[in-house]
């Protein structure tokens, strides 16, 4: 993959249609995730991040593929400043931050054996920008976490920040 790309891969004992249940149904991404998408999960279609209470929608917020225990893909979210306060990125981060060209992310599911093959690849980042630095962090943890919930039915603890 490209230098502009993160790409994270794992091994899931579930099964794909599972899988993409953790991946687009709320109840499930706000446990691991701490997130709850609002989508109708179709190509084009527009997506609403909430984050304990902090929605973020924006016209370039969207599905960009969408095969139900295949692939999902979609735009990375807005950056706002009560994100950032939320998460505790300073004002001049968050101003570097906001200035990056948006991302995208994409989760391939493959059939592997008894388990599913997850490969997120988040891209299109600045090379240099602090969006990489924070999902080459936070991915890995999140991932953890969904592979966790799927094979034991309780999600990791969050990480401290």
């Amino acid at each position: 993959m490209d230098s502009d790309t993160f790409v994270y891969t794992t091994y899931i004992r579930t099964t794909p249609d599972e899988l993409w249940k953790a991946l687009t149904d709320p109840a499930l991404t706000r446990r691991y995730w701490g997130v709850a998408f609002e989508s109708e999960w179709t190509p084009g279609a527009p997506m609403v991040w909430d984050e304990g209470g902090r929605r973020t929608a924006d016209p370039e917020q969207v599905v960009l593929a969408a095969e139900p225990g295949r692939l999902l893909s979609y735009t990375w979210h807005t950056f706002t400043p009560v994100w950032a306060e939320a998460v505790g990125l300073d004002g001049e981060a968050y101003a570097r931050l906001a200035r990056e060209r948006r991302s995208r992310v994409s989760f391939t599911i493959e059939p592997s054996g008894d388990t599913v093959k997850l490969t997120v690849a988040h891209g299109d980042l600045e090379p240099d920008g602090i969006i990489k630095g924070l999902i080459g962090e936070g991915w890995p943890a999140l991932v953890s976490s969904l592979k966790s919930l799927l094979e034991t039915g309780e999600e990791l603890p969050e990480p401290p920040r």
